[in-house]
């Protein structure tokens, strides 16, 4: 006996070419070309490692954050929107907020080595499902105000947004959508998270492992 699966399951021409610009947008790293156009270096060999707004504030200060923390948001609103402007169904919709946020972690062109992925999954996630974004947000805020730490909040936030918002009866979609990219931002922060256990289990550092680029586990995100 055959399985084949509802043609309606497929993705047409347009939902795929959508899916792949989405990926190239979230590729366009905004930290590391705007870096190469004010000062000629690789953001990547600097700080951190990464092309993150918060890495590129420590190279170029405020105005430098502010830049790439908009337009890393503002791609990830851009993707979503397009999906919806051209009436994609939910799941070619869930998949651009991943593709979006994919591309921006492992940009191609730059051999894979991007961001972190919290401004442009908040872009996303807002045009996609505001109320994610509020209950990201909702996880994040107390957190913070308690621990007073930024990326250890952050993580536990997206640890358990996609729990929350399962909880709160969005369809399946939506939480599937919110998980994947979950999934994304903590592969992302993996280091960050690996430092803030080992500081918490008060292990020290493997001998002979290379030492961290920043300054501590809280400071990238």
């Amino acid at each position: 006996m055959s399985f084949h699966l509802p043609s309606s399951s497929a993705l047409d021409g347009r939902e795929f070419s959508w899916i792949l610009f989405s990926y190239c947008l979230g590729c366009f790293a905004a930290g590391y070309y705007w870096t190469r156009w004010r000062t000629g270096q690789d953001i990547r060999q600097l700080g951190s490692g990464t092309v993150g707004a918060r890495n590129v504030g420590r190279a170029l200060g405020w105005g430098g954050f502010t830049v790439t923390l908009m337009l890393d948001f503002c791609k990830g609103m851009a993707a979503v929107g397009g999906a919806h402007w051209l009436g994609l169904r939910p799941e070619p919709v869930a998949a651009t907020v991943v593709a979006v946020v994919a591309g921006h972690n492992w940009p191609l062109q730059l051999r894979f080595h991007g961001g972190k992925g919290i401004a442009v999954s908040l872009g996303a996630l807002l045009v996609y499902e505001p109320f994610i974004a509020l209950c990201l947000v909702a996880v994040f805020l107390p957190l913070f105000a308690i621990t007073r730490l930024f990326t250890t909040s952050g993580m536990l936030a997206y640890g358990f947004g996609p729990l929350m918002v399962f909880l709160c009866g969005l369809d399946k979609v939506k939480v599937a959508a919110v998980s994947i990219v979950a999934i994304l931002v903590l592969i992302a922060h993996r280091r960050n998270i690996r430092e803030e256990l080992a500081r918490i289990s008060g292990e020290r550092p493997v001998k002979g492992s290379p030492a961290p680029m920043h300054k501590g586990p809280n400071e990238e995100v």
